[in-house]
């Protein structure tokens, strides 16, 4: 009887600059797309790691992270261009929200994650996908040391 397992890829960067982005409600970074049409992952978990900077949070003291996607490579959710670049979403966003980094204490380097990418989708993972993440802390993110990383996931039967 043939078993079926999940597979896991070697955790990947996602490109997106997120050193020193600064606390606002509507503006944050797009990462740059990632390519699905050759790993063919059915899932992939994307984690962070948020420095904040010094002081006194205020705001939501948090920061969002929110999926984009396209089918047809060319049209991205809400307009996003697929590119490591300052972006301005929508209120209300048609961006789907895939995690929250609560910072309700400056000065402190944070953890989030793992969170599912093609959840936001129905379950499934688009051709091409990618984050926007928008740091409404009321701090900038440090001058050094944020990151998002993804692992790819795929099943194996033997």
């Amino acid at each position: 009887m043939a078993t079926t397992k999940l597979t896991y890829a070697a955790n990947a960067a996602i490109t997106c600059t997120l050193d020193n982005l600064a606390s606002s409600q509507t503006v944050g970074r797009s990462s740059a797309y990632q390519d699905n049409s050759t790993n063919l992952y059915l899932d992939a978990l994307v984690s962070a790691i948020i420095p904040i900077a010094t002081g006194t949070p205020a705001n939501d003291q948090a920061v969002y992270f929110y999926a984009y996607g396209s089918t047809d490579l060319t049209n991205y959710t809400e307009g996003v261009t697929g590119t490591d670049a300052s972006f301005t979403i929508n209120n209300p966003t048609g961006l789907k929200l895939i995690g929250i980094i609560p910072t309700p204490t400056g000065g402190i380097t944070y953890y989030g994650g793992p969170w599912d990418v093609a959840a936001a989708f129905g379950g499934i993972l688009p051709e091409q996908w990618g984050l926007v993440v928008v740091n409404y802390s009321g701090l900038a993110v440090g001058a050094s040391g944020a990151s998002v990383n993804f692992t790819g996931i795929t099943a194996t039967t033997a």
